[in-house]
């Protein structure tokens, strides 16, 4: 039964966070207008609006002009929905799961975001450093993954002074922007929720998988070392992975 709610609230979610990813670069609003093709601007009916399904029954289309639907509009619900029935899966009906699955959507939101525009809206990472901190005053949230309130405090300012100092030792050496404060805050608020000990493991992690990522484009010569390349994406990427396996992590240290 469980199962079944965390389906469909997955999807929803998923459904809000395509909206979120569509309007938020362009600074449009979220809440007022309804859901309308990219394309002709014609409202979309909500039979034509179905999380997941919608897709497949339009045939990848939009029913007013015929305009090809953009896979990320499934993709992004997908993942939504398979966070959620992992997370309540692993976690159950706790504070735990609740708090994982508000987290996830966050990350989807900003993953995609960044991975097309190369920004992370104020609007996401300042509502997260927010719950991130308040959450470690909850007395029923998991000790083991959430750390206390100073701990999630220094996490949060260690995760904006990494991202900070290395933003301004790349402008001093190169002379141009190399980060950007976007991903200075994320990782703040990645601290915020996790604490410090996540940091220096997020930032490896992310390190690696970017280099994996990056490195067969600058071999084909598809990217240079001067293009721009979105690193919250795998920030996001290393914070799972942290997540998935935080206690090995924290073997290391204690």
């Amino acid at each position: 039964m469980f199962y079944i709610i965390a389906f469909i609230l997955g999807s929803i979610w998923g459904s809000f966070a395509n909206v979120c990813i569509h309007r938020l670069p362009n600074d449009e609003s979220i809440a007022v207008k309804r859901s309308y093709c990219p394309k002709c601007n014609i409202k979309i009916n909500w039979f034509d609006n179905i999380p997941l399904l919608s897709f497949f029954i339009l045939g990848g289309k939009c029913r007013s002009c015929k305009a090809k639907i953009d896979k990320r509009y499934f993709v992004v619900e997908l993942i939504s929905v398979l966070s959620f029935l992992l997370i309540y899966h692993i976690y159950g009906l706790t504070i735990t799961t609740l708090l994982l699955a508000s987290l996830s959507i966050f990350f989807i939101i900003i993953f995609f975001i960044d991975l097309n525009h190369f920004i992370i809206p104020n609007s996401l990472t300042f509502p997260l450093m927010i719950i991130g901190f308040a959450k470690s005053f909850a007395p029923n949230s998991d000790a083991n993954l959430f750390p206390i309130y100073l701990n999630s405090l220094i996490g949060g300012i260690m995760g904006y002074l990494v991202i900070w100092l290395i933003i301004l030792s790349y402008k001093k050496f190169k002379n141009k922007e190399g980060m950007g404060l976007g991903d200075a805050k994320l990782l703040s608020a990645i601290g915020f929720w996790f604490g410090w000990i996540c940091i220096p493991f997020i930032i490896f992690i992310s390190s690696v998988v970017a280099l994996l990522v990056v490195t067969p484009s600058l071999i084909r010569k598809s990217k240079t070392m001067s293009s721009q390349i979105p690193f919250g994406p795998y920030i996001i990427i290393g914070c799972v992975i942290y997540i998935s396996f935080f206690d090995k992590f924290k073997i290391f240290l204690f």
